[in-house]
């Protein structure tokens, strides 16, 4: 497994970085951001993606099943001169049903994608907006190279080795297996096999669920990859990113800002 999975105060870096210089300026450009502007993100992890909205003075909210992470993100806050704008919970998010939690934005950066039923979410994702809010999702699609996150393997092999995720079951288990994985890795990607989602997906659930897409940006090379690997981010081209299933094979990550059905605007 990468050094990065295991230094989870890195990986909080990592995350503040890429928000801070890529999810917000794109967020902004279709809605104002401040310091009367309130934040969830659902899957916050140690809350990285959460901190430049705490540095700028907006009140902000982080939910997490992992309560080992959300013990981490208590840790990385403590000192913070902001800290009392910051709510952390360690809850399933179908466990959440407080009225009073309504925010400005819902995030959801990488998260989609380990999400079973993502139908439903999105339905029940609602629940959290306030009049006019929005949700910012960006997820790797299946189909990319790495779309299996395999890069999170103990093999160095498998870590480098694109589209694995994409044979079938059996091969991909048996070559997991091959290369000393163990039972636990192995299950864990087998799962995020089961929950993976194509754009083209995603799509059909925004437009089933009544949501309108404000802005979206297809990453030919994720703009995470700058932190992590020192490669500038580069955008689809717009050729690739009008050709359905094609593009998902090519596109890194995908962000969108989304609002639902009748929400008005923030600007």
């Amino acid at each position: 497994m990468q050094k990065r999975y295991l230094d989870r105060y890195r990986y909080f870096k990592e995350q503040e970085y890429t928000t801070a210089k890529y999810v917000m300026p794109f967020v902004s450009e279709v809605m104002n951001i401040n310091e009367g502007t309130s934040v969830l993100e659902i899957g916050c992890g140690e809350g990285g993606n959460l901190k430049p909205f705490l540095d700028m003075g907006c009140k902000v909210t982080g939910i997490d099943i992992d309560k080992i992470q959300i013990q981490n993100a208590e840790k990385f806050f403590e000192r913070h001169e902001k800290r009392e704008n910051l709510k952390l919970f360690a809850a399933d998010i179908y466990a959440v049903d407080d009225p009073a939690l309504k925010f400005d934005l819902v995030m959801m950066r990488d998260v989609v994608e380990h999400i079973r039923d993502q139908e439903k979410f999105m339905n029940f994702v609602k629940k959290f907006f306030k009049a006019g809010g929005k949700l910012f999702i960006g997820f790797p699609p299946w189909q990319n190279p790495f779309g299996g996150h395999q890069q999170s393997c103990n093999s160095q092999v498998l870590q480098r080795t694109p589209f694995i995720h994409l044979l079938p079951p059996a091969m991909y288990k048996g070559l997991m297996k091959l290369f000393g994985e163990s039972d636990e890795t192995v299950a864990a990607m087998m799962e995020i096999r089961s929950t993976g989602i194509t754009i083209e997906r995603f799509r059909k659930i925004l437009a089933d669920e009544n949501y309108s897409v404000d802005r979206e940006i297809f990453y030919f090379i994720n703009p995470n990859y700058e932190i992590k690997y020192r490669l500038k981010p580069v955008r689809q081209s717009r050729i690739i990113a009008s050709i359905p299933y094609v593009r998902d094979f090519l596109t890194t990550t995908f962000y969108c800002v989304v609002s639902p059905e009748n929400s008005g605007s923030n600007l």
